[in-house]
């Protein structure tokens, strides 16, 4: 589930969609964390579906620590997953913010 402070918005036509904070969010804190309504495909579950599914998981979806495909059911499949982030992925399946977050960032 992602934080209850974000919301999706359009960044523009190259990006799409992105999730970006309304109130300010400071380092230390936890901004996503894997729950009940999210669902998780190993590889053989990915490589065994129809391309229109395979497709949808490419997009909205990220790898966890054990290979298995994670999408998200809310917002959180709008993250984006850039080298230069400003969330943390953590061995313990949740994230959190390695900097304070500004609002619109």
């Amino acid at each position: 589930m992602i934080h209850p402070k974000t919301e999706l918005k359009f960044i523009n036509h190259e990006v799409g969609y992105g999730v970006v904070v309304t109130e300010h969010i400071p380092a230390g804190t936890i901004t996503w964390v894997l729950d009940k309504l999210d669902r998780e495909f190993s590889p053989l579950e990915f490589q065994t579906m129809e391309p229109v599914y395979q497709e949808i998981l490419d997009t909205y979806t990220f790898r966890n620590n054990q290979g298995n495909l994670v999408l998200c059911w809310d917002n959180g499949r709008f993250v984006n997953h850039s080298f230069n982030s400003n969330c943390l992925t953590t061995a313990y399946d949740f994230e959190i913010a390695i900097r304070d977050i500004q609002k619109g960032e």
